[in-house]
């Protein structure tokens, strides 16, 4: 990022942020839980966080709330991915950044569980 030059870039420069933000927080109709562990980074987590993100803010969908947490006990299913809908959280594993789009607009957006590729289930 380059030097900002004037009170205007700056302003804008914070709504960009705020704007990134609103995935991250608010009033939330879905959790997205992203395992963030050692195991999960290693095996592409940050990507897949990414791509969430991306999808999330290309699809204009703000009622997400991404969740950041620790290791899941699926270290072999890495990176894991739930979703938390109704008070039911459907866990996803071996997600890559493509199956990670798919999760958000299937699942997040059209409430479609993507049967097939889910590792686990919980309240």
């Amino acid at each position: 990022m380059g030097k900002i030059k004037s009170i205007e870039e700056l302003r804008k420069l914070r709504e960009q942020a705020k704007e990134s933000l609103k995935v991250r927080s608010g009033d939330a109709k879905v959790k997205i839980i992203i395992s963030m562990s050692t195991v999960g980074i290693a095996a592409g987590a940050r990507d897949v966080l990414l791509a969430i993100m991306d999808e999330l803010e290309k699809r204009k969908f703000f009622g997400a709330q991404i969740v950041e947490r620790g290791s899941l006990g699926l270290d072999t299913e890495e990176p894991v991915v739930g979703v938390e809908k109704a008070g039911e959280v459907i866990y996803y594993g071996k997600v890559t950044p493509d199956f990670a789009r798919r999760i958000v607009v299937e699942h997040v957006i059209n409430g479609q569980i993507i049967s097939d590729r889910v590792i686990a289930r919980g309240k």
